[in-house]
């Protein structure tokens, strides 16, 4: 069992390093009032002992924000925030049972170097599977508009433009001609619904409004291009779609900060299923596996292709698309 003050604290450090001020001290002075016994002791109080990979903090904090966007709390401040503990803590202890629900668009900025490599490198439509897909934002990449300094690309009518930093060289950019777009989720978000729109929402942090910005936007137009995606967790969903070759097409399973929400057996199987799909795989029918994940300060964007099997490291990113430092 967790200590609260503990956990909280380590999420303080974590949005310290990363520059999300706000959350940081928010986290920090709960620490101390769980330490005292104080509001957040309480709400908190029997979950001491959830699993580490249900992020127990990020849903306390997206319970907050989620009440602040329904115009319940004035602001994310530590007096209206400690204040809701007490008057609205039913309200915050149903909330907690919601699993962390992100669908951060500008992680699209980073795995875009790596749809052109696999474009590039099979000549063929790609057929994207996404794992933990959430809203299947992210499987509309191809819809945004990205800008950066000496690189720009996508359709320039797009209302979602994606803005980021570039460090190194500019991704190579082909066409890209999507064949199809799935994905899978184990409680999948309706886009179109108002409370798909304030789940996603309200586990953005409170005070990234140019985060919130592009949400908005992406949400938007969700209608306009639907996508299935599929309730079902990420190692058997994997294994019924990469049960057969699918011949003529670039098979394309992608995900982004997706693993430390699967329990360590899941992941394994998960890994087990992608790699035993590859050693199938065929010039007619290749398969490629890409994945932004945490790996310290940054995170990690790697590519595999089959046939061949090369695991490639293409670039290290900011955890929600900014920066992108592009590798060889």
């Amino acid at each position: 069992m967790v200590e609260l003050p503990r956990l909280l604290l380590a999420q303080a450090g974590h949005c310290l390093r990363l520059g999300w001020p706000l959350y940081a001290e928010l986290l920090e002075r709960a620490a101390s009032d769980a330490e005292e016994g104080g509001p957040v002791a309480q709400v908190l109080r029997g979950r001491e002992g959830d699993p580490p990979d249900s992020m127990l903090v990020l849903r306390l904090m997206g319970a907050a924000h989620r009440r602040m966007l329904e115009g319940v709390l004035p602001d994310m401040g530590w007096p209206s925030f400690r204040q809701a503990l007490v008057e609205d803590a039913d309200a915050i202890r149903a909330l907690l049972d919601r699993p962390v629900q992100t669908n951060e668009v500008g992680r699209c900025a980073t795995l875009l170097p790596g749809f052109f490599a696999v474009a590039a490198a099979t000549g063929l439509p790609l057929r994207l599977l996404e794992v933990g897909a959430s809203a299947g934002l992210n499987l509309r990449w191809d819809r945004y508009r990205y800008e950066t300094d000496g690189f720009a690309w996508g359709e320039p009518a797009s209302p979602v433009r994606v803005g980021f930093r570039l460090e190194g060289g500019a991704p190579s950019a082909v066409p890209v001609e999507i064949a199809d777009r799935r994905g899978c989720d184990p409680r999948p978000v309706d886009p179109a619904s108002e409370e798909g729109r304030l789940t996603l929402l309200s586990f953005v942090w409170a005070d990234q409004a140019e985060r919130l910005r592009r949400l908005r936007a992406a949400l938007a137009p969700a209608a306009d291009l639907p996508v299935a995606v599929d309730r079902a967790g990420a190692a058997e969903w994997v294994a019924e779609r990469l049960a057969a070759p699918a011949d003529g097409v670039a098979t394309v399973v992608f995900h982004s900060i997706v693993m430390q929400y699967l329990p360590e057996g899941e992941r394994r199987e998960f890994e087990r299923r992608i790699l035993a799909a590859g050693e199938g795989a065929t010039k007619e029918a290749p398969l490629a596996w890409l994945r932004m994940e945490p790996a310290g300060e940054r995170a990690e964007v790697r590519l595999t292709i089959w046939p061949g099997g090369e695991d490639r490291l293409l670039a290290r990113v900011g955890y929600h698309g900014d920066p992108v430092q592009l590798l060889g």
